[in-house]
């Protein structure tokens, strides 16, 4: 039987509008939290148990299971989707994350009683805007460690989208000596009301993405690249014309895609649109930043996108 609500944790959604993939390496990026995000609240239990719900942006539970607290294992899991899901992938997944907070502070989750965990996105699972970084932010602030770290012990990931997950305003990101700068930053162009974030209709894993660039890079990446990434983000945020951010845009793209060996998706997926399209993030699925006009929506809902957001509809 449950109690009270103990403590409540929200944590910001992230989307990565310079930098993708060399912010690994040490570029200095440009990273922007959203209005979207996903909070978490602990209730008391009597049990020694720790009963967890995944819920969707709808209220739907998509994800159920039960921990023994006593030794911290698996009891039973169920995932409730309409596509194929791993049930036990996706609890084990969730199991790594608190032992890791665990090893980090020995006293979290000790205790005679138990847990009820619910967390409740607010934006679609398949948006790909932090589901597991706000999920890593949240749990860390429960158990009182250092996000990051345990980001590190569980994941890979350069932590920008934890450094999201923690901040209401545009950030510079940069891992320096195995450690994250994180720089606020004033992003407030007057050119906002021609910047449009088209959903590809595709969920990127960010895992994936990582380990493909890991094997390019060696043979393609330079330094001149990461600086030359570093100097595009800061001229992002100093840029005072539309124009000038189309030319950032297209030269960003050749770089990253030259290193990663891909098309940008201006090329391979829209090589007729009037503005500028960048891929944000992992390349092949969730996001993309795109300049335009009023005509924008209606040019990509034509091609069966239908997910266009305005910045001020998804940006702090």
């Amino acid at each position: 039987m449950t109690i009270n609500i103990l403590k409540n944790f929200y944590s910001n959604g992230k989307l990565l509008l310079t930098g993708e993939y060399l912010v690994l390496d040490g570029a200095t990026s440009l990273a922007l939290p959203t209005k979207f995000g996903q909070d978490l609240t602990v209730e008391h239990l009597n049990e020694p148990q720790l009963i967890w719900g995944s819920f969707t942006h709808t209220g739907t539970c998509w994800f159920e299971a039960i921990f023994d607290l006593t030794k911290l294992r698996l009891m039973s899991c169920t995932f409730h989707s309409e596509k194929e899901g791993n049930a036990d992938l996706i609890a084990e997944t969730l199991l790594k994350i608190l032992q890791a907070a665990k090893q980090l502070n020995p006293d979290f989750l000790k205790t005679e009683n138990g847990f009820v965990v619910k967390t409740n996105l607010t934006f679609p699972k398949n948006w790909g805007l932090g589901t597991s970084s706000t999920l890593i932010n949240s749990i860390a602030n429960w158990a009182e460690v250092d996000a990051f770290q345990l980001l590190w012990n569980s994941f890979k990931g350069s932590g920008y989208d934890v450094a999201c997950a923690q901040n209401d305003s545009p950030i510079y990101y940069q891992i320096k000596n195995k450690k994250p700068i994180i720089t606020p930053v004033v992003f407030n162009p007057s050119f906002k009301e021609n910047l449009f974030f088209v959903y590809l209709n595709e969920k990127q894993d960010s895992k994936e993405g990582i380990l493909a660039y890991r094997k390019q890079k060696e043979l393609q990446q330079t330094e001149q690249d990461i600086v030359r990434i570093s100097e595009i983000s800061a001229a992002f945020v100093k840029a005072v014309t539309l124009e000038e951010l189309n030319t950032l845009i297209i030269a960003h793209e050749k770089i990253i895609g030259e290193i990663i060996q891909i098309k940008p998706v201006k090329e391979r997926l829209f090589p007729d649109y009037f503005g500028e399209v960048k891929s944000l993030g992992a390349w092949g699925g969730d996001f993309v930043l795109v300049t335009g006009n009023e005509q924008t929506p209606d040019y990509f809902k034509n091609k069966g996108f239908n997910t266009v957001l305005r910045y001020h509809e998804i940006i702090l």
